[in-house]
């Protein structure tokens, strides 16, 4: 085995109350793949600066091979100081040339030339990928990267990763994220680290299989840690059994609504309005909207009715934030009508979410100061409510002060749903949540009787929850799909598929490339070029369905307990075929500019 490019050994973190954790042993190879897991507050961001010699421990020994070019992508990385993000991305004494910060930036759609202080947050976070990418590292550190990206950005990111020659350890919300790129795990749970061998698409299984161990051996302890442990390590297992009820039902309701939609991508719907159980909410006839010579949206229909989960996708700038306003009702459509139902009662969670403040008990958050609240029409006790957002009822009185991020962003959520509702307008819900409560957050919206409008980038959470996906790619069209952003990408590339096989030279166009077709006059090719160029796009086609194909496979959560050999051939797979998709990809770019001319 080759010597690790870092490690440490018997690792300790003091932080005054006690040990965050102590004497552990972490090595990290070439090539490795780390999703790097566990609950908010149990210091994976700790770790990772530690790893990154950012930070010192308080005990053990760090090894690091002589010449490693180390990297760390931080969270939050500071712009104080830098005028504009180029300042930011071609500051220090080791940053790279240029002209590859540049083309990086240029690929992820910022604006290096823009005022940092005034920068969003996507485009802060754009910033300082284009500075990592380009400084080519040997060991990449990620925390949290696709937080604030756009679907374009995740999947160049994506593929730049997949291409990458080095090691990467990356925190992520973003379970689509970890399961196509990662092939090992590092689990940090109560102050210990476990490390397994298998993408994050196995942890489920390796996971609840090592806490079925633990509960056992608990039950040979006495009577109050055996309760402590089964509050800890079932709640989450049981949570995912029901998940599979819920996904089955997911299932159902996205062929009902299917079947009332008609042909994919018809946005009028069929909809008897004296059903109760189908009763219109929201109803947009033929609405367009423009800012200067940009339409935004063209002649777009859609009925929204009680109990949809309707997911809206797209590039940043390509409209979703404005179609969403004129849903309900802030902006005016320039064209078209707008109908909503009187009897809407909104809440908003967007992705500033209003601060708690720090003093108030959770007592006080959730019921003023008292025992009970109202949940719909139901009456439930503070404790069995906020128990249901995995507090322990010790914690009924504790500050809010004195809680993790995590804890504060589920304290939140509980605020927000106990308030009386029938329309639930959710912005990038799942930023800064950790993967439990992102499970969480899922469970309480599939349980939400109203209706849903959600904004959000992460591919697997619309997947899990979505029973209608509204796509924008920029043009001012509208997609309509029964399903989630899966479905979505499905109907695209089929849409796509149907394009070819009518014109196999016709303009091409996907969210992140735009292919220029030949032109008559233009250079001739070679036979060889020729028929390469005629006969890749049915390749790639045939690429992305297998690839499409594995990724499911893969995604069974019992498939590592069941075949672990299998696991890793699916995922050592699944990256060949997307680095062979992706030379294609480029092949047939370049004989498409040779034919421009």
């Amino acid at each position: 085995m080759a010597p690790p490019l870092l490690s440490f050994e018997n690792l300790g973190v003091n932080q005054g109350a006690g040990y965050l954790f102590r004497h552990l042993d972490i090595n990290i190879q070439p090539r490795d793949r780390l999703a790097l897991i566990g609950r908010n507050g149990a210091g994976k961001t700790t770790l990772l600066k530690l790893l990154a010699g950012v930070i010192e421990p308080d005990e053990g020994r760090r090894s690091i091979q002589p010449g490693l070019k180390l990297v760390l992508l931080e969270q939050a990385p500071s712009f104080e100081g830098f005028e504009t993000l180029g300042d930011y991305a071609f500051s220090g004494d080791n940053a790279p040339p240029r002209y590859q910060i540049e083309a990086i930036a240029d690929q992820l759609g910022v604006d290096l030339a823009r005022n940092a202080q005034s920068a969003s947050g996507g485009e802060q976070r754009r910033a300082a990928i284009a500075r990592a990418l380009a400084m080519e590292p040997d060991l990449l550190l990620m925390d949290e990267p696709t937080n604030h990206l756009d679907l374009a950005a995740i999947e160049f990111l994506e593929s730049w990763l997949n291409r990458f020659k080095g090691a990467f350890v990356v925190i992520s919300h973003d379970r689509a994220f970890l399961t196509r790129l990662t092939r090992q795990c590092l689990w940090l749970d109560r102050g210990d680290i476990r490390r397994a061998e298998i993408g994050f698409g196995g942890f489920d299984a390796w996971m609840e299989r090592i806490q079925a161990e633990e509960l056992r051996a608990a039950e040979k302890l006495d009577a109050k840690l055996k309760i402590e442990e089964h509050w800890l390590l079932r709640g989450v297992t049981a949570r995912r059994k029901r998940n599979q009820g819920r996904l089955t039902k997911l299932v159902e309701m996205r062929a009902e609504r299917k079947n009332m939609t008609g042909m994919e991508g018809t946005a009028k719907l069929a909809l008897d309005t004296n059903d109760v159980r189908t009763k219109i909410v929201i109803e947009a006839k033929h609405i367009s909207k423009s800012f200067g010579d940009r339409e935004v949206i063209k002649d777009f229909s859609l009925r929204i009715r009680r109990g949809d989960r309707i997911g809206i996708v797209g590039a940043n700038g390509a409209g979703k934030t404005t179609l969403l306003k004129i849903l309900m009702g802030e902006i005016e459509p320039d064209s078209g009508s707008i109908k909503r139902a009187d009897t809407l009662e909104a809440v908003i969670i967007d992705q500033q979410r209003a601060s708690l403040s720090p003093e108030k008990t959770l007592r006080d958050v959730i019921a003023h100061g008292g025992e009970w609240i109202e949940i719909g029409d139901q009456k439930k006790h503070v404790v069995g409510y906020l128990k249901d957002f995995l507090f322990d009822p010790s914690l009924l009185d504790a500050k809010v002060s004195t809680l993790s991020g995590g804890e504060r962003s589920r304290l939140l959520m509980a605020r927000e749903f106990a308030q009386r509702s029938n329309l639930l307008i959710l912005d990038e819900p799942t930023n800064d949540l950790d993967l439990e409560t992102i499970d969480l957050l899922q469970e309480v919206i599939s349980n939400y009787s109203g209706t849903v409008l959600l904004v959000s980038h992460d591919r697997a959470f619309l997947d899990n929850v979505a029973t209608m996906t509204l796509g924008m790619d920029g043009s001012g069209i509208i997609d309509v799909v029964a399903g989630g952003y899966t479905d979505w990408q499905k109907q695209r590339a089929d849409r796509l598929a149907s394009t070819r096989k009518a014109s196999p030279q016709a303009e091409e166009k996907t969210a992140t490339k735009a292919v220029i077709p030949p032109k008559s006059g233009k250079v001739k090719l070679s036979y060889k070029d020729q028929r390469a160029y005629d006969l890749l796009p049915a390749e790639i086609e045939k690429m992305e369905q297998t690839i499409q194909s594995h990724e499911t496979t893969l995604a069974d959560p019992t498939l590592y307990s069941r075949n672990p050999e299998e696991f890793s051939k699916l995922s050592d797979k699944i990256a060949v075929l997307k680095a062979e998709k992706e030379e294609a990809e480029m092949r047939w770019l370049e004989l498409a500019e040779q034919l421009e001319g």
